[in-house]
Order: structure tokens, then C-alpha cells, then sequence
């Protein structure tokens, strides 16, 4: 079972720690490390291979989703802006990543992709120290 598929199913099971809450599209979830404070992924549900094996009315949810996921990360961290990335390259099923970027990052790197930090050595998720972030972003998308 791939990776994308294996968080979806926890999810459904409510034995994933990470998820942040369902949305129309899928589950939006925290990032399993956390170099950039705040980044987290949204999974569809049902997972597909990629954004065009949806139909229309399932790929507007989604990218609504995310733009919507997205505004929440803003009022909730603060970042300057979001940076959203779908792939599928290593994990050949749509998610998209979103990544806070803030105002304090080094240039070289606020300038650069966030796949050039050091992804080994970033802080893995913890609710004691994340948690509140996770907490704050299910308020603000469930409209609480």
C-alpha cells in the first residue's frame, strides 16, 4: 500500500495523529517533519494518481480545499505567503503540499524551493510542540 493511500485509510480509522480535519476534497494533515512550522499536506479521498484523473466538480473541490487550507495556515502562523506544491514524483498520487514561508527564513533559503532545507535533521511532528498549530487550523477550517 503506498503512502499517500496507508495516511488516507488511517485517517478514515481516526489513527492518524496528524490530521488537522476532513474537508470536502479529503483530509488536510500535518507535515511529518516540520523544518517550516506549520506545513502540512492535503490528501484526496478516494486518492486518485494525480489531479486530472478528477472530474471537474471533484478537481474544483480540491483545489478549493487547498486554497482554503491554505488561508488558514496564513491567519494561524503568520507566514507571508504559502507556497503549494503537488508532485507525484516519489509518491505517484495527488496530495499537494503546503509550505508557510516566513519572513525570518535566511534569504538563501526564503528564496529557494523548500525542498532545499535539511529535511534529516527538521524537527519531526510532535503534538506537544505542534499541536497547537494543528489545533488552531481545524478552529479556523471547521469555522469555529
Amino acid at each position: 500500500m503506498s503512502l499517500i493511500t496507508q495516511r488516507v485509510e488511517l485517517a478514515r480509522n481516526g489513527a492518524n495523529d496528524k490530521v488537522i480535519c476532513r474537508m470536502q476534497s479529503g483530509w488536510a494533515v500535518m507535515g511529518d517533519v516540520q523544518f517550516l512550522e506549520g506545513y502540512c499536506l492535503l490528501l484526496p479521498d478516494p486518492v486518485v494518481p494525480s489531479l486530472n484523473d478528477l472530474d471537474s466538480e471533484s478537481r474544483a473541490a480540491y483545489l478549493l480545499d487547498m486554497a482554503r487550507l491554505g488561508d488558514a495556515l496564513l491567519q494561524v502562523t503568520g507566514a507571508l505567503r504559502i507556497n503549494y506544491e503537488i508532485l507525484g514524483n516519489s509518491e505517484p498520487e495527488l496530495h499537494c503540499h503546503l509550505f508557510p514561508r516566513y519572513a525570518n527564513e535566511p534569504d538563501e533559503k526564503r528564496r529557494m524551493p523548500a525542498w532545499f532545507y535539511d529535511w534529516t535533521s527538521a524537527p519531526l511532528y510532535a503534538e506537544e510542540r505542534h499541536g497547537k498549530i494543528r489545533s488552531e487550523l481545524t478552529l479556523v477550517l471547521q469555522g469555529k
